[in-house]
């Protein structure tokens, strides 16, 4: 397992709101792609403006916080109102096995990419299987 995820609110929302507050309130939904020597997180942030975007490791936990201002004037009277506005924060636990030292971050389209590379011996290695006179070297 390359990250986890833990939301201490998820819990309590579900049980106040029901099921579909929770996934109202994932503003920021993703997804996560191991590739050969990657881990790539797609993060959908339709709306926002690229220079609120940051990201941060620390302690080996990834922090993506974006901004979305509200675009209104004072006359405006709403009828439906269902975007959310504000600054909206998702943290994920770095596995060991990924270098939180080499993260880049790329946005384009309104998804935000980011991309963490495995570490050396995190990665899969093949194995020389011995035959013969040279598998006796290994018992020895």
């Amino acid at each position: 397992m390359y990250l986890t995820t833990y939301d201490p609110f998820a819990r309590a929302t579900r049980r106040a709101f029901g099921p579909a507050a929770v996934n109202r309130a994932a503003v920021m939904p993703l997804d996560g792609i191991r590739r050969d020597g990657d881990v790539l997180l797609r993060f959908d942030v339709p709306g926002i403006d690229p220079e609120s975007i940051e990201v941060t490791v620390d302690r080996g936990v990834l922090s993506v916080s974006v901004k979305r201002e509200e675009e209104r004037a004072e006359s405006d009277k709403f009828f439906v109102r269902e975007r959310t506005f504000g600054t909206f924060t998702r943290r994920l636990n770095l596995s060991k096995n990924l270098n939180a030292d080499a993260v880049e971050a790329a946005y384009n389209n309104g998804v935000l990419e980011v991309r963490i590379p495995v570490l050396e011996q995190a990665k899969p290695r093949k194995v020389e299987v011995r035959q013969g006179d040279e598998s006796k070297e290994l018992a020895a």
